[in-house]
């Protein structure tokens, strides 16, 4: 009651002005709090960006049939072991190497259902070159391993060295798995 009093013996000029202080005020007020809103939604949204997406779930392991069935694909061919052998001599002559006659052993491991064929190479020339061959030949031949390599210089500054690699070609008699 005593606020109305006031209000109408207030001036209507004075009312007016206090009246828009007032809408000013809560205007500003309401402005703050849609700012502070929309900046809150805004670090929501850059965390979220940041935080990486989980990772899609691994593969299922492939089962041992299959793992069995891939080491039996990656095998050699037995009846192709002549064109293998040829193949790892004109690598040899790429690189400039002189190979002499190796040694060559084939055996069959029954456990692994398997043939081995096992060569023992005497390679001559430059180090480097010799090292190149076995790679060569490890790319061209994917069935095979390096088992073993020696080196022997006559003085130390004979440009071309003698080297013996061993390497062993893995192979299936028949492709597939064996039963």
């Amino acid at each position: 009651m005593r606020l109305q009093l006031a209000l109408r013996r207030m001036n209507p000029l004075i009312g007016g002005a206090v009246l828009l202080l007032v809408a000013l005020i809560g205007a500003m007020m309401w402005t703050a709090m849609a700012r502070a809103a929309v900046q809150q939604e805004y670090a929501a949204a850059r965390l979220q960006a940041a935080v990486p997406a989980p990772p899609p779930p691994p593969a299922a392991p492939p089962s041992a049939d299959q793992n069995l069935a891939h080491f039996y694909g990656a095998l050699g061919e037995r009846g192709k072991v002549e064109r293998q052998l040829k193949l790892v001599f004109a690598l040899a002559g790429k690189n400039g190497l002189l190979l002499r006659q190796g040694e060559y052993r084939s055996t069959y491991d029954r456990n692994a259902k398997l043939y081995t064929y096992q060569l023992n190479l005497p390679v001559t020339g430059k180090y480097a070159a010799i090292w190149q061959f076995a790679f060569d030949a490890l790319r061209a031949v994917p069935h095979a391993s390096l088992d073993d390599v020696s080196f022997r210089r006559d003085a130390i500054g004979d440009e071309n060295v003698e080297a013996r690699l061993r390497m062993t070609l893995y192979l299936s008699a028949t492709a597939g798995v064996p039963r």
